[in-house]
């Protein structure tokens, strides 16, 4: 069954309760955004009890995805996850321009094509707005200016990176530890998990959901559902870019020295970090921000655990100023794609 998006709690008595009860099972597509955010309290914990407890991964996934994060951990105590939505559908869907030329702008104006509703595309009109997917290169500066260091380790969730390893390049030179689940497994073992974009995306997930820090270079629906679930589960640090603030910034990035252009990013990354009462109750979607599931006491304990934590980092990134204010004067050199996807519903259990 297709619900209406963002429809009324009768809607699913009236409508989708009477097939239940007579199959005894029903298949929701393209569930996201169905269910509207204005629902009782009562009503939203029990989302929450499903979203957070009921739902599981097939047991074949949660063993690989567990392996994966066990290996990450072998390679380092800590590490950021970054959900890198750079595939040609994603940014094709954007309607954005990366500076690829004539070759871009024809392939990604095909692929655009299949979207029969979608309108002319302005890319500098969207880069405005901030709804311009990150670039890997603009995702490494922001995490540098933010005090992360060139020792730490990256996991790169993504699908297949629109230009490939060019792509990666400026990233992988800031931060030199980059990992994915191609790199930490062999194709043995991702071997029944890699015809299937939807069981790679649920290993991806598991590991950004087990990461220390987990970044997003965009605002879609899986960085929307890995934020909430963060959050509910400690408020665990979690890093949205500002696009629309930040995409200025680059713009203009080599009109200033690395001190300004850093502590701008960090003044603009205010209230985007995943911290405790950073969303406002009710505002944005249910699932990014659980708000009625979430205790006092828990959002008194995650504040004082972030409050330590940004101490710790505040302190580390001045040590790394004062040790390099001399030498440091310049700069240093859309889920997945949904069309042919396979079904998601056979990755979950209950």
């Amino acid at each position: 069954m297709r619900v209406p998006r963002k429809c009324s709690p009768k809607f699913y008595e009236s409508h989708v309760l009477p097939v239940l009860n007579k199959k005894h099972a029903v298949q929701l597509t393209k569930f996201d955004y169905r269910l509207s955010n204005n629902l009782d309290s009562d009503l939203q914990k029990l989302r929450c009890r499903v979203n957070y407890h009921a739902l599981r991964f097939t047991d074949s996934i949660l063993e690989m995805g567990k392996l994966l994060v066990e290996r990450m951990r072998m390679k380092s105590k800590h590490f950021i996850a970054l959900h890198l939505r750079f595939e040609s559908d994603m940014l094709a869907f954007s309607g954005c321009y990366y500076g690829g030329g004539e070759k871009e702008r024809t392939e990604l104006s095909a692929i655009r094509k299949r979207w029969k509703s979608l309108h002319v595309s302005n890319p500098d009109r969207e880069r405005r707005n901030g709804r311009c997917p990150l670039t890997s290169e603009e995702v490494g500066l922001m995490l540098r200016a933010l005090g992360f260091g060139i020792d730490a380790h990256l996991y790169v969730a993504s699908g297949e990176v629109y230009g490939g390893e060019e792509t990666l390049a400026p990233l992988k030179a800031m931060f030199p530890n980059l990992h994915s689940k191609e790199t930490l497994a062999s194709k043995t073992e991702l071997e029944m998990f890699s015809s299937f974009s939807s069981r790679m995306a649920a290993l991806d997930f598991i590991v950004c959901d087990e990461s220390d820090v987990f970044v997003s270079n965009n605002n879609g629906n899986m960085a929307r559902i890995l934020a909430g679930r963060r959050r509910y589960f400690g408020h665990k640090p979690t890093i949205r870019p500002n696009a629309k603030k930040l995409n200025r910034l680059f713009m203009d990035r080599n009109n200033m020295r690395w001190e300004e252009f850093a502590s701008r990013v960090r003044t603009h990354q205010i209230g985007f970090m995943g911290e405790p009462n950073e969303g406002k109750p009710g505002r944005g979607e249910f699932h990014e921000n659980p708000t009625p599931c979430i205790c006092e006491d828990s959002e008194f304990k995650a504040r004082q655990l972030l409050t330590s934590r940004n101490q710790t980092l505040d302190n580390n990134h001045k040590a790394r100023e004062d040790h390099s204010s001399e030498k440091e004067q310049d700069w240093f050199e859309m889920d997945y794609g949904e069309n042919g996807h396979p079904n998601h519903s056979k990755e979950f259990s209950t």
